[in-house]
Formats: structure tokens, C-alpha cells, sequence
């Protein structure tokens, strides 16, 4: 009998010695193909998809109102924009790199109100404004105001890189440029005959406050709005936004819109997203929006589309506002929000693929 139970203790202890055995090695290949799949995971969701979206205003933009010729014009210019940011991306170069040089092929052409094509003050002037910012350290700089300066936009990267501040405006905005070597032109240089012919109609309408006139005519309507703008994520998972526009039609005192101010013509966090504006600025300054897309996300937890919907179609049409914003969060994903019947708009993924659009369809 005692035996027979240590005869069985020892079958038992033996039995216990070999599974651990059996197991260990197993161990190593379950190792192995545990960490492959979670450095494949990591690498999927740690390295972003760079990714591009821009704007050239938004408004009355009606296909009825759009010549063929007119919409192929826009439709060009708005691709040649976005592929010179989407080759920086693409070559690993930065989002600020980007964002700055898309801006730059939209403020030389007269199609968009900013640079080249800037709209008129009650004045007659051609007044810039932009604003640039790097979603990785949250620095930012701006300009307001200036006349003479050929890219907004470059003289807004030169403040927020080369100065102690963030908002520069009218002439010492300009010296600041001079300073700095950046392209100076004569005022001329802005004045396209067709701005001319809507700040001509506006004043008229205005003084015989002809509001059938203003109602049918959507050079009139679209008066304040404007505004070129793109953001940019780089392979780096940087995110970089920047506005420039020549502001509203028939502005008087010095107005200053929306594009200049940090936080609502213009807002970028690495943690969230980055936001370009267009639209009526007075509102866009009020509700704050483009850091209130940004707030929604952080202490919220929106996703993009849903923060971008909120702030534009409820919270800012609340207000009494309208416009759109171009965005981009920080895993690539992109929102074009407008509530205007129009918004030109264009974006690029990592793949390549590109999307073209003008109206709200």
C-alpha cells in the first residue's frame, strides 16, 4: 500500500516537472509574436499620417453664379496650392514649411482675398492681416494692418520666429519687415480692378442702403468675407495652421478681423488639432472659435468632426455668424465645417488622394 502511493506521488511530481518544461518552450514564440504585434500597433498609431487641408474663403458660392471658366480658375489654383504643401510633406519637411508656402501661392493670386487679390478698405488701401502657429510649442506670431509687405504670411512667421511678440501691426509691422529682408512692393501692386468695382458697388449700395441691391448682389453680400488659410500635420506629428486675408470690403478705423488673433482666425495644439477661418471675423473673434474647437476636443473629448460641427453650426449661427473653418487633428483626420451656401476648399492625405470643392454639395 505505501508502495503504492509513493509509486503515485512520484508519477504526479514528474508530471509537474515536465509541464513547465513543455511551457517555457512554448514561451518564446508567444514573446515573440505578442511584441510583433504590438510594435506593429505602436508604429501605427504613434507614426501620423501627414495630412493637408486649405481654404480660399468662404461665402455665397453658387454654381449658378460660377462661370466654367471661373470654376476650372479656381479649381487650378486651389490644387497648385495644396500640392506645393503636400510635396514639403510628403519630402519630410515640416508643417510650418507648409502651411507658410501653400499660403504664399494663394496670397499671389488675385482669385482670393489675400495678398494679390486683397479686397479694399472705405479708404481705398489694401490692409493684410495673417497669422501663423506651431501646434509642437504653441508659439505663434501675427501682423495687422500693412500694406506694403507682398506675403502676409511670411511676415507673421517672421514675428513669431524672429521677435519677442506675437501681434505686430500697421507701420511697425512694415519696418519690422523691412527689417527682417522680407519682399516689399508698392501699394499698387494689390489693386485688381474687380475688388475696385465691389468696394465702388458696396459704398453706392450703402449710401442709397439699397437692400435689394445688396440681397442680389453677392459681390455685395460677400463684402466680409474672404481669408486664404491652411493647416498642415508633417510626418513628425506636427501640426501648423496659418490664415491670411485682406479683411472686409469697405473697412473703415483700422478694423482688425479675426485672421491676425491667435485662437479665432487661427489655433493649433499638437494634442488636438489645428484651425484656419473664414468668414464674418467679428463673430469668429467673439466666439472665439477656432481655440474653442481646440477646448471641445482637450476637456471635452470630441472627436474633430463633432467639435468642428458644434462650434460652426450651432454655437456660431447662434451668435449671428457664418463662415467655415478648415481643421486637421493630430492622427490626420480632416473637417471642412461651413455654413455658407460656399467655401473653396481642397485636402491631401498620405496617400495622395485629393479632394476639390467649392460648393456646399
Amino acid at each position: 500500500m505505501k508502495y503504492s502511493i509513493l509509486l503515485s506521488i512520484s508519477f504526479l511530481w514528474l508530471l509537474s516537472c515536465n509541464n513547465p518544461k513543455e511551457k517555457a518552450a512554448e514561451t518564446p514564440d508567444d514573446s515573440s509574436t505578442t511584441e510583433a504585434s504590438s510594435e506593429a500597433m505602436t508604429n501605427t498609431s504613434e507614426t501620423p499620417q501627414f495630412s493637408i487641408v486649405i481654404h480660399g474663403g468662404a461665402g455665397t458660392i453658387l454654381k449658378k453664379n460660377m462661370t466654367p471658366e471661373k470654376e476650372a480658375a479656381y479649381r487650378e489654383k486651389l490644387e497648385e496650392a495644396i500640392r506645393v504643401g503636400y510635396n514639403i510633406l510628403e519630402n519630410g519637411g515640416s508643417s510650418l514649411d507648409a502651411v507658410q508656402k501653400t499660403i504664399n501661392v494663394m496670397e499671389d493670386s488675385p482669385l482670393f482675398n489675400s495678398g494679390k487679390g486683397a479686397v479694399f478698405t472705405h479708404e481705398g488701401y489694401n490692409e493684410h492681416d495673417a497669422s501663423i502657429m506651431d501646434g509642437k510649442t504653441l508659439n505663434a506670431g501675427a501682423s495687422a494692418g500693412t500694406r506694403i509687405v507682398r506675403n502676409p504670411i511670411n511676415l507673421a512667421r517672421a514675428v513669431m520666429e524672429d521677435s519677442p511678440h506675437v501681434l505686430l501691426s500697421g507701420r511697425g509691422a512694415e519696418e519690422f519687415a523691412k527689417e527682417k529682408g522680407l519682399t516689399i512692393v508698392d501699394p499698387s501692386y494689390f489693386f485688381t480692378d474687380s475688388r475696385m468695382e465691389t468696394l465702388k458697388r458696396v459704398i453706392e449700395s450703402e449710401n442709397q442702403k439699397n437692400k435689394v441691391s445688396a440681397f442680389y448682389d453677392e459681390n455685395i453680400r460677400d463684402s466680409k468675407y474672404g481669408t486664404v488659410g491652411c493647416v498642415a500635420l508633417d510626418k513628425n506629428g506636427n501640426i501648423a495652421a496659418g490664415t491670411s486675408t485682406g479683411g472686409m470690403t469697405n473697412k473703415r478705423w483700422g478694423r482688425i478681423g479675426d485672421s491676425p488673433i491667435i485662437g479665432a482666425g487661427t489655433y493649433a495644439n499638437n494634442k488636438t488639432c489645428g484651425i484656419s477661418s473664414t468668414g464674418w471675423g467679428e463673430y469668429f473673434i467673439r466666439g472665439v472659435v477656432a481655440y474653442d474647437i481646440s477646448a471641445l476636443m482637450e476637456y471635452k473629448g470630441l472627436t474633430l468632426k463633432e467639435a468642428t460641427h458644434e462650434v460652426i453650426q450651432n454655437k456660431l449661427t447662434q451668435l449671428g455668424g457664418d463662415g467655415g473653418i478648415v481643421a486637421l487633428d493630430h492622427q490626420g483626420n480632416v473637417s471642412m465645417e461651413f455654413n455658407t451656401p460656399g467655401m473653396y476648399r481642397a485636402s491631401m492625405n498620405a496617400n495622395g488622394d485629393l479632394y476639390i470643392g467649392l460648393y456646399k454639395d
